[in-house]
Formats: structure tokens, sequence, C-alpha cells
């Protein structure tokens, strides 16, 4: 049985598929904030089974109670939504990460980007790294084959580094693995930043314009990321230990020595360790 219900469009032209999930690589909401405002309002092209892919004991969903009344439920859901943007025609993947069936999910997909046509898989992710506010946001790649990247955006990190798998990533592979041309971009947030982090989510459309040689309008981001820079140098300049430590940051990313593996591990117990934060409390607010 299929997970997904599909109203394909007669008139894609060789459309390139970008998804963002949120969950575990979507630090500060930085991929699916980009994936929506990439979906714009776009038509619906593709909906999936929500019974079949959720726990909603693990993601509930969202009750509004108006005067006393129960009045709405907000269900989690994926959807794949079509755009064109100076005349390339995308699908946008978001939503909620399925709890479930990963592997179903999978071919699903596959079968998905066969029927559509589609030529390009593009993930899009964000990870806590050490890197500082102050800089551009890095951001690394992955290709399943060497030149697909763009943006100046390399493959990494080297070496070989063993995390936990994102949903993402498991249909990336699995996409590459039946021929289609699939790679990633994945912005670094600052580890000691919590909540939205809009700068992260610039620089990824910034990396999908580069990519597809398409203009993006990045709507309230630019303002957004402008207004937290400021909140948190007032938070970092306020105390003395978080400013020596972005400092040591900067220093590392002005020598292009940005820390990898274990030495990432290390850097942020450093940090917390310092700031006498057990439990990963040595976030700055927004």
């Amino acid at each position: 049985m299929s997970l997904y219900r599909l109203d394909a469009p007669s008139d894609l032209v060789a459309p390139t598929l970008i998804a963002a999930f949120d969950g575990w690589v979507d630090s500060g909401s930085s991929a699916t904030t980009a994936a929506e405002l990439l979906a714009g309002d776009g038509p619906v092209v593709a909906t999936f089974d929500a019974d079949l892919l959720f726990d909603y004991r693990a993601r509930r969903p969202t009750l509004d109670i108006l005067d006393g009344r129960l009045n709405e439920l907000t269900w989690p859901e994926l959807t794949l939504r079509r755009s064109t943007i100076d005349g390339r025609d995308l699908l946008i993947l978001t939503g909620a990460e399925p709890d479930f069936r990963w592997r179903e999910f999978a071919a699903d997909v596959v079968e998905l980007v066969d029927r559509l046509g589609i030529v390009e898989w593009i993930s899009m992710g964000a990870i806590p790294a050490a890197v500082p506010h102050t800089r551009a946001v890095p951001i690394i790649g992955t290709e399943s084959a060497p030149g697909l990247l763009r943006a100046g955006v390399r493959p990494g990190p080297q070496g070989n580094l063993r995390v936990p798998s994102a949903a993402v990533s498991v249909l990336e592979m699995t996409l590459a693995a039946a021929g289609t041309p699939a790679l990633g971009y994945f912005a670094q947030v600052p580890h000691y930043v919590s909540g939205p982090y809009p700068v992260a989510a610039l620089a990824l459309l910034r990396a999908i314009e580069t990519h597809l040689g398409v203009s993006v309008a990045p709507g309230p981001l630019e303002d957004e990321a402008r207004q937290l820079r400021t909140r948190l140098d007032l938070a970092t300049g306020a105390d003395e230990a978080t400013r020596a430590y972005v400092e040591r940051l900067e220093s590392m990313v002005d020598e292009e020595r940005l820390p990898a593996g274990d030495e990432l591990i290390s850097e942020i117990e450093r940090f917390l360790r310092d700031r006498g934060a057990p439990g990963g409390q040595g976030t700055l607010p927004n």
C-alpha cells in the first residue's frame, strides 16, 4: 500500500526536488524555514499518510482551546509542494520527520521521483557546530558523485564521521543508489545559540540560489537575521567567558581551521564545562 496520495501536474519540466524535515538535522529550524520559503503557497502535489508515518505520542497534534471549548487540532504533516522560481520547476518536500517506515517511505519517494520526472535531489539540513555567530555560516555538502555541489561548497567533513542518521539522508542515499543525482547542503549553526536561527536559513537559501541559478526573495529573513545578530552580540559581550570563547572560535575560522569530529565534541564540552552548565544549559537564548 502506498504511503502517499499524488495529484501530479502535467506540465512539470525537469523538476529538482528539495527536501528538509524538522528534527534531527534542522538546528534552529534553519532547513525547514528555508524550505517553507521556497515552497511558498505553491500547490500540494503529494501528501503522505500521517497515521502511518508519525507517533502521535512523541509528536502530538497541537490543540487550540478557545474559551474553554476544544476548538481545533493541527496534525503533523508531510507534503510535496510545487514552486516555480525564475522559470525553474521545484518540488519541495518538507514537514515533520517520519517516526516509522523509513524504508517504505524511501521506496515511495523513489517511485515519486520516477513518476514526476525529477532530475535532481537536494537535501537541506542544519547541524550544531563549534562556529561563531560573528562569521558567515559555514556550509558543508554531501554528493553522490564528484562535481554535483556548487556555491563553493565542499563535501565534508573529511574522514569518517559516524552519527545517527536523519530520514533526509536515508532518502538521499536511496535515491543515489537508484541513479538519481543526489546532494545535500548542511549549514553549521553555533551550538551556543538556542531557538530559531534565520541566519543559517538565509545561508541555505543563498546556496540553493547559486546551485540552481535563480533568485529567491528572502522575505523577512534578512531583518530577522540582523536583529538576532544584535541580540547575540549583546548577550556574548555581557559575559567574559562567553566572549572569550567566541573569540577563540573566530580565530579558528579566520585560520580556516574548523573543528571536526572529536575536536568538535571537545569544544562543545569545554564550553559547557567553563560555564558550569551541565545538561546543555549553556546556550544563549535568542
